[in-house]
């Protein structure tokens, strides 16, 4: 058995350890955000974080993640949208879109590390996911873009102030 939190949320999974997280999350959890490209954790496609890191779960034993926090696609936010789906969504990024949970995945990582990313950072964070479509330049935008709602996301954080007359209050 194996025990571990999903988007926040305690799982235990009855299954052998060394089989790969992808399979666990889509056939046995039915998420099926995190898509298997090409097995072997070169493209990307399936993409998750563990404990905030990103891994390719296609790689990644269950056995693996016993005890630490995995987070898929689905569970990158509780609200609407993440700030990089937002950008996402804008940029119009994906054409066919396969790839796009890794991406978004990889890139979530990377502004939660780097808030303010120059191109080669971007380039060399993305470097691990590929996309077929070669949508690459609408990535880097997207990310930058992304970067750019995160931030105003921390200024009015920032400036919220509970005692200002104006902040309506609600009982």
């Amino acid at each position: 058995m194996t025990h571990f939190l999903l988007n926040g949320e305690p799982v235990d999974i009855d299954v052998e350890e060394d089989t790969p997280l992808l399979w666990v999350l889509r056939d046995n959890i039915g998420l099926t955000g995190t898509k298997f490209g090409c097995g072997i954790g070169l493209c990307g496609a399936c993409s998750v974080h563990l404990d905030g890191e990103t891994v390719r779960s296609c790689q990644t034993p269950v056995g693996d993640v016993s005890g630490k926090q995995v987070t898929t696609i689905e569970g990158l936010t509780r609200e609407d949208l993440h700030p990089v789906q937002q950008a996402w969504v804008e940029g119009n990024v994906p054409q066919c879109g396969y790839c796009q949970s890794g991406q978004i995945m990889s890139a979530a990582a990377l502004l939660a590390e780097n808030p303010d990313p120059s191109d080669a950072d971007i380039d060399l964070a993305m470097s691990g996911n590929i996309c077929r479509c070669g949508t690459y330049g609408r990535i880097r935008s997207a990310i930058h873009r992304a970067a750019e709602l995160m931030s105003e996301q921390t200024d009015v954080v920032q400036h919220f102030d509970p005692d200002d007359p104006l902040v309506r209050r609600v009982s």
